[in-house]
């Protein structure tokens, strides 16, 4: 691994930010009538009219921090604010003596250009957001580098928190974590808000499995209620490695979110979890991917959405399976659950198998609460809407159970509680309809 303080990792940078400008600026913008976008509202043509953040406040820094409790024990963690590092917790030394990297991207430039170089962005996006790809690689400064020698365990999870404030402020995360062979780690990023302006959020993750590593990886998303955000996830699953991930959709005006796990080695193991609340007239735009490249790898995707009011949730998701890998094992279930009339669910899994030595499954089911479970609560005197918020929480368990990490599972419990809390009170109206964009005014407006 090389280092280097010169400024040839910032030329590089440089050149792949202005080829990745020219790319942005050649693709079209995607559409209704793109295949990888149906049943979506429409992307916001108007990016020019978002800015690059501006640097916070001191009384916003402030806010930013306090409000950036993981309420669990940590290896290390960091805090941005449109895109400023406002606090950095480095991995302990023990850690850094094994060879642990965990480093601001912009400290990793200087130090760690190799990694950056061969990594970055490595894995082509596929499932129709290339045009913010593009748009992430021209703006990305910010974000996290985490490498994990061979063999190294990290036993308590490495977090991020990314902050955005200010109107129509653009914000570009990035996480890359690469984890050589035989190695664990935990990681969660946090994205939220800092009062209800308009904004973009466009960011990626790269994991990278090495042979016989473990990653589990969360992404929680909640932005106010008039940001657009763009989330890819690249994931590429190694030898007898697992990748377990988990992306969660609270906030948002619309929140896209891509997730691409390649199955190259064999005996890969890769598990793909969503859960997803919303209410108002949010659009939650799921397109996802299990690529099985080489012999008796598996992968299980779960996606549960909660939805109240008009919200939508679109999930579109392919199981693909090569001429090299038999014996893949493959499973693929979208979940919804409708709280109100008006809300809206569509669901697209899909398979594209070409090997006859698979076993392979997908399914997608849609519905209301249980009139029995429903029942069952009100007979012992539980109020109405108390009775739905139990049951619509106990929907989300399947998924936290799979994911299996207590104390990320108690911060998520607390957030998703809060996002019920929030829709309770909830008045549907001509501002939703202008944060969601005509695409998404599907129904008259009413009060809930």
């Amino acid at each position: 691994m090389t280092t280097s303080t010169d400024n040839a990792p910032a030329q590089w940078w440089l050149q792949c930010q202005r080829a990745a400008a020219a790319r942005f600026a050649a693709l079209p913008m995607p559409g209704r009538q793109d295949p990888n976008w149906r049943f979506a509202g429409a992307p916001d043509a108007d990016l020019a009219s978002y800015q690059p953040a501006a640097g916070l406040g001191e009384a916003e820094r402030e806010q930013a921090l306090a409000a950036s409790d993981n309420a669990f024990a940590t290896a290390g963690g960091a805090v941005f604010g449109n895109e400023q590092l406002l606090s950095f917790t480095a991995a302990d030394d023990a850690l850094a003596k094994q060879g642990v990297i965990f480093e601001p991207l912009t400290v990793a430039l200087a130090r760690h250009p190799d990694l950056l170089q061969k990594h970055f962005m490595s894995q082509p996006v596929a499932l129709g957001s290339e045009k913010f790809a593009a748009l992430h690689r021209a703006n990305c400064n910010h974000g996290i580098l985490l490498y994990v020698p061979a063999k190294v365990r990290i036993t308590l999870p490495l977090t991020a928190w990314h902050w955005l404030a200010g109107d129509r402020q653009a914000v570009f995360p990035h996480t890359l974590i690469i984890a050589e062979a035989g190695s664990e780690v935990t990681f969660a990023d946090f994205y939220r808000s800092l009062g209800t302006a308009p904004g973009l959020a466009v960011s990626v993750t790269d994991l990278l499995v090495g042979a016989g590593a473990r990653v589990t990886y969360l992404g929680c998303q909640d932005w106010n209620e008039q940001v657009r955000s763009c989330h890819l996830n690249a994931i590429s699953v190694g030898r007898d490695a697992g990748a377990k991930t988990l992306n969660c959709n609270l906030g948002g005006a619309s929140a896209r979110v891509e997730s691409h796990s390649r199955l190259t080695g064999v005996g890969a193991r890769s598990e793909m979890l969503g859960l997803s609340v919303g209410h108002g007239a949010q659009e939650f735009d799921q397109r996802t991917r299990q690529d099985h490249r080489a012999p008796r790898t598996w992968s299980d995707l779960l996606y549960k959405n909660i939805l109240n009011h008009r919200a939508k949730a679109v999930f579109a998701g392919l199981i693909k399976v090569a001429p090299g890998a038999p014996q893949t094992d493959a499973y693929q279930t979208n979940r919804n659950l409708l709280l109100s009339d008006e809300a809206e669910a569509d669901s697209m899994p899909g398979l594209e198998i070409a090997n006859d030595d698979v076993k392979c499954s997908h399914g997608a089911t849609t519905g209301q609460i249980d009139p029995e479970a429903l029942f069952y609560l009100l007979q012992r005197g539980i109020p109405r809407h108390e009775a739905d918020y139990l049951l619509a929480v106990g929907f989300t368990e399947e998924v936290l159970a799979r994911f299996g990490h207590d104390p990320i599972n108690t911060r998520l419990r607390a957030m998703i509680a809060d996002k019920f809390r929030r829709g309770k009170r909830r008045q549907v109206g001509p501002a939703d309809d202008a944060a969601a964009g005509s695409a998404n005014a599907r129904h008259p407006q009413h009060p809930v």
